[in-house]
């Protein structure tokens, strides 16, 4: 399992993930789960995806692939808008989970992925989807602003309690490093190193990228003010009649 998330504000959009893909006593790897695009100056893409490995890495190279022909076949440069590049990227896994269910069927693998896709395209407000591993999809709302894919419920109430369409890029994204610091913490499945990326809205380029090991001195400051704050507020909470 691995947890991404995304965050839709008016300013533009954070993305953050983990890059865990399998645990153990001794088999822990990690692989990227955030691919951006930007290969004209009028779109910018970024995915995020969960699921089988090979699923996800698959669905990169085709759209990568796609992106390098010449013959005028669909690809994210000729996409007019944000939620045919859903639909594109559903068909594309799809695609690949099904050149695969034989191998599933005799292994009793699960091949099915999960993705997070964000971006904007010149003329059109920047947007998010959650796209399934049946390759439908939903967009993100002003009521519901944040999208998350794989281990999602630990990280969940932090972004419930802060996260609201008009917060601050930069807020949102120490609410996105808190939201993966609380899943690391319950679930073995969700490690280190961590990706936050920020795109602002009417740019096309990514504002902000950093990847956070488990040691990077401003992680462990944000991980040790969360502990303390959450501490002293617990302190702080009423007592009981009966307590003296």
């Amino acid at each position: 399992m691995s947890y991404c998330l995304s965050i839709k504000l008016d300013a533009g959009i954070v993305f953050a993930s983990d890059s865990r893909t399998s645990a153990g006593v001794d088999n822990i790897s990690s692989y990227s789960k955030m691919h951006t695009f930007v290969t004209t100056n009028d779109r910018i893409f970024i995915l995020l995806g969960v699921g089988n490995l090979g699923t996800t890495q698959a669905v990169v190279n085709l759209l990568q692939r796609d992106l390098e022909q010449t013959n005028g076949s669909l690809n994210l440069n000729n996409i007019n808008y944000m939620f045919d590049a859903a639909h594109y990227i559903g068909e594309l896994s799809c695609r690949v989970q099904n050149m695969r269910c034989d191998v599933m069927a005799q292994s009793g693998a699960n091949m099915e992925a999960s993705f997070i896709l964000g971006g904007q395209i010149a003329g059109h407000p920047h947007e998010t989807y959650h796209i399934y591993p049946e390759g439908n999809y939903i967009t993100s709302s002003p009521i519901h602003p944040f999208l998350q894919i794989g281990e999602t419920k630990y990280g969940k109430p932090i972004l419930d309690r802060i996260i609201k369409p008009d917060t601050n890029v930069n807020d949102a994204a120490r609410c996105a490093l808190v939201s993966l610091d609380s899943t690391m913490r319950s679930n073995l499945s969700v490690g280190p190193p961590l990706e936050l990326a920020i795109v602002k809205k009417d740019t096309f380029k990514l504002e902000r990228h950093i990847v956070c090991e488990v040691d990077s001195p401003f992680f462990v400051e944000v991980q040790n003010r969360w502990r303390e704050g959450l501490v002293n507020a617990f302190n702080e909470l009423p007592r009981f009649d009966w307590e003296e």
